[in-house]
C-alpha cells in the first residue's frame, strides 16, 4: 500500500516503513505525527484519488531526527563596483519513518498530533521597543503592511532592531516570514541602519 502526501509545499510517495526527509516539523524524536493532506491512496484495489484530498485518509509517521542540510554558499558580485556579498544557509529538515497509512477516518495506533510546519521564533538582536518608539517599517523598500504586521507580532518594531540582526537572526526571520533572501535582495539591514541613524 502506498500514498502520496503533501507537506511543506512538496509531495512525497510513501509506504509503511519508508524513511524520508521533509521540511521541518514541530516535535521531538520519538513523537508521532499525522499527515492529513493525502492526495492519493493505492496498492489495494483501485487507487483513491483525492479532489484534491482523499476523504478520511491520513498517514501516521514517527519523528526520527531533527537536522539541518549541508551549507549552501550564496555569493554575489557586481563587476567593477567593489561589491561582494557572501552568505551561507543550512536548511532545517525533519526525518520521519512512515508507520501506517490510514483510510476511512481511522485513528493511528499511537497518540499523535497533526503534522504542522515549525514556526521559527525570531531571535531579536535588540530589546523590544516601547509602544511609543515603534517605527514605520513600511519605509523599508519591499516591505509592505502585511509583512510589517508579522514582524510586529515577533516583537520587531524598530529600525535599530533590524539593523542589529545577525546572520542567524536573518535566517530565522526569513523562515518565519516565508521570504527567503529578502533581507539581502532588498538590503533591509542597510536601509534600517540608515533610517535609524536619521531618527
Amino acid at each position: 500500500m502506498f500514498a502520496v502526501i503533501k507537506t511543506g509545499g512538496k509531495q512525497y510517495t510513501v509506504s509503511p516503513e519508508d524513511v524520508i526527509k521533509v521540511e521541518k516539523l514541530e516535535g521531538e524524536a520519538g513523537e508521532t505525527v499525522v499527515f492529513d493532506s493525502v492526495l492519493l491512496v493505492g496498492g489495494e484495489g483501485d487507487a483513491q484519488v483525492g479532489a484534491p484530498l482523499v476523504d478520511g485518509a491520513s498517514v501516521a509517521a514517527e519523528i526520527v531526527d531533527q537536522g539541518r542540510g549541508r551549507k549552501i554558499i550564496i555569493f554575489k558580485k557586481r563587476r567593477r563596483q567593489n561589491s561582494r556579498r557572501r552568505n551561507g544557509h543550512r536548511q532545517y529538515f525533519t526525518t520521519v519513518k512512515i508507520s501506517e497509512i490510514l483510510t476511512g477516518g481511522k485513528a493511528p495506533a499511537k497518540a499523535a498530533k497533526k503534522a504542522t510546519p515549525a514556526k521559527a521564533e525570531a531571535a531579536v538582536a535588540a530589546p523590544a521597543a516601547a509602544e511609543g518608539d515603534k517605527d514605520d517599517l513600511k519605509k523599508l523598500k519591499g516591505l509592505g503592511k502585511v509583512m510589517e504586521g508579522k514582524l510586529n507580532e515577533m516583537g520587531i518594531t524598530t529600525y535599530a532592531q533590524i539593523a542589529a540582526f545577525t546572520a542567524e537572526d536573518i535566517e530565522k526571520v526569513e523562515e518565519a516570514l516565508a521570504a527567503k533572501g529578502r533581507f539581502e535582495r532588498d538590503n533591509w539591514i542597510e536601509q534600517a541602519a540608515t533610517l535609524a541613524a536619521e531618527k
